[in-house]
């Protein structure tokens, strides 16, 4: 059996100049990473006939950001690896990209997209590459930057390739822990080569997952939302409206960004029923 690329190298290392060349000259490979992404964008819903802010991450050569393009969206493009992005420049895409680490956080203004997406990239976070990198708390900078970044009604959809359950629970419960909803969709659960694991995360509240496909689809989405928060209460972690509960919160909303007035002796008691 193959080793896992993340496995093999960093993937600033892995897609090197030869690597890179591969998204433009292989064909089978170029035309699974459309079909992915255009499932991507199909679990993502976007307003029909509306120009929307996207934000692709690991978006590589731009073959994913080509889809968005070519369904009117407008797009910015993150990839660690230096070689990708200039064979997405050689490709003269439309959008914007940037040279950048995942795991260290996203470099936007608070509330710039309308939606993100992601195509084979996520597994990589779930790697320590380096004797200080620590995946979990790499994961929860990410997600929580990503939380920031995105609208109120937004949403994010990762087509990844998780090695194992350890890596499904990881990656889920960072993205619970900096404020997003959702869960997995598994297209095709009982294939073993077309089976495809999206991550779909929202913003906006609890909202049923979109339909998984396959047979049996509706057997293959694992929300998690639900789940996450009663697993914290049973961890013995910050009941809802406790002062902790409420110290979270606050220091969440200011990692986005937001106003939030100051924290006093007074931040969680219970206000007196007397006037």
């Amino acid at each position: 059996m193959a080793r896992r690329p993340e496995h093999q190298a960093p993937p600033e290392v892995f897609y090197n100049e030869d690597e890179a060349k591969k998204y433009t000259q292989n064909s089978r490979m170029i035309d699974i990473q459309v079909q992915m992404t255009e499932r991507a964008m199909e679990l993502l819903v976007l307003p029909e006939d509306s120009s929307c802010y996207l934000l692709d991450l690991g978006c590589g050569s731009g073959l994913s950001g080509s889809v968005l393009e070519d369904s009117g969206h407008v797009w910015v493009g993150c990839d660690i690896s230096s070689a990708m992005l200039n064979v997405a420049k050689e490709r003269e895409v439309e959008g914007d990209l940037v040279l950048s680490d995942l795991g260290e956080g996203m470099p936007f203004r608070a509330g710039s997209f309308d939606g993100a997406i992601s195509i084979s990239a996520l597994q990589w976070l779930c790697n320590a590459d380096k004797t200080s990198h620590n995946p979990a708390k790499r994961m929860y900078k990410f997600f929580s930057t990503l939380f920031a970044c995105l609208s109120r009604t937004a949403r994010a959809v990762f087509q990844f390739y998780p090695e194992n359950s350890a890596q499904i629970e990881l990656v889920t419960s960072q993205a619970m822990r900096a404020g997003f909803y959702g869960g997995l969709v598994v297209d095709y659960p009982h294939s073993t080569k077309a089976k495809k694991f999206f991550l779909v995360l929202m913003t906006g509240g609890d909202i049923p997952l979109p339909p998984a496909l396959g047979e049996h689809g509706e057997d293959s989405q694992v929300a998690v939302n639900k789940r996450q928060r009663l697993n914290k209460l049973r961890n013995g972690k910050s009941l809802k409206k406790s002062r902790d509960w409420i110290l979270e919160k606050k220091e969440r909303r200011r990692r986005q960004g937001r106003s939030v007035r100051e924290d006093t002796k007074y931040t969680g008691r219970p206000r007196s029923s007397r006037f």
